[in-house]
């Protein structure tokens, strides 16, 4: 039991980790671009326009530096979910295979969040400068996230959070249930098999949502809405049985506790 129980810090980890990343992924993307956190161009007139911007080099590099950072995150989260490299991280790091997944997309968003290169030089799609939008764009933009979050959140609760987490597969290990995916129905697996992310719509509002898109944030918008829509392959089966679940939910969430009606 002692090699089994070493599984338990680990996962708790990666666990830790994966959170500390989710807050500090809340920051990047809502808190940052609302509240004023990317530099400013100095002077009226310091932002280019497209046509210049593909031929100023302070604009290209950060930009392509950018690229590169995306492309990582995005080449470690499909690579390491092909059923190759899960096969072969479970023979050799058998029930951490997920805690490891997990621990490794989240230095890889670290990485991205910690080096990106903001360009304020850079041309903007939009932009609310002129009164009343520069009050009321940014305010509407706010409770859009904060709404977006909120039904991230929840929808990651009505999915099996521990799981995901890779710290359910590690308790069911320490205590001889076997395999957690064993035990769900042939829908579940289907549904699992088809939807890698199931917050695309919350996770697309927070990234274009914002009062001003400049070229920075365009790229990320642009990657991060062309990966999210290539890994969604839902149906209408896998739809009503993610109602169903929902409802499920719910209704446990909303009956009385015991002793509430005496």
């Amino acid at each position: 039991m002692a090699p089994a129980l070493l599984l338990i810090p680990a996962a708790l980890a990666s666990f830790i980790l994966a959170f500390g990343t989710g807050v500090e992924f809340v920051r990047f993307t809502s808190l940052r671009p609302l509240l004023g956190g990317i530099p400013e161009p100095r002077g009226p007139d310091a932002r280019q326009g497209w046509l210049a911007a593909v031929q100023d080099r302070s604009i290209l590099v950060p930009l392509a530096w950018d690229l590169g950072l995306l492309l990582l995150f995005v080449g470690q989260h499909s690579l390491m979910a092909t059923d190759t490299v899960k096969a072969w991280m479970s023979r050799y790091f058998g029930v951490l295979q997920r805690s490891l997944y997990v621990a490794c997309t989240a230095l890889a968003l670290q990485l991205v969040m910690r080096y990106w290169e903001p360009v304020p030089r850079g041309p903007v799609l939009w932009e609310a400068r002129a009164e009343p939008w520069a009050t009321w764009v940014p305010l509407l933009c706010f409770v859009l996230h904060v709404i977006s979050w909120l039904l991230i959140f929840s929808i990651l609760l009505v999915f099996d959070y521990a799981e995901l987490m890779g710290l359910k597969q590690v308790y069911y290990h320490v205590l001889g249930l076997g395999e957690p995916l064993a035990l769900k129905s042939p829908r579940a697996l289907r549904l699992f098999s088809h939807l890698r992310h199931p917050v695309c719509v919350e996770l697309l509002t927070v990234l274009w949502v914002v009062p001003t898109l400049g070229t920075d944030r365009l790229l990320l918008a642009l990657l991060l809405t062309l990966y999210l829509g290539l890994a969604h392959g839902l149906d209408q089966q896998d739809l009503r049985y993610l109602r169903a679940q929902l409802q499920r939910k719910l209704h446990l969430l909303s009956r009385p506790q015991e002793g509430e009606a005496e």
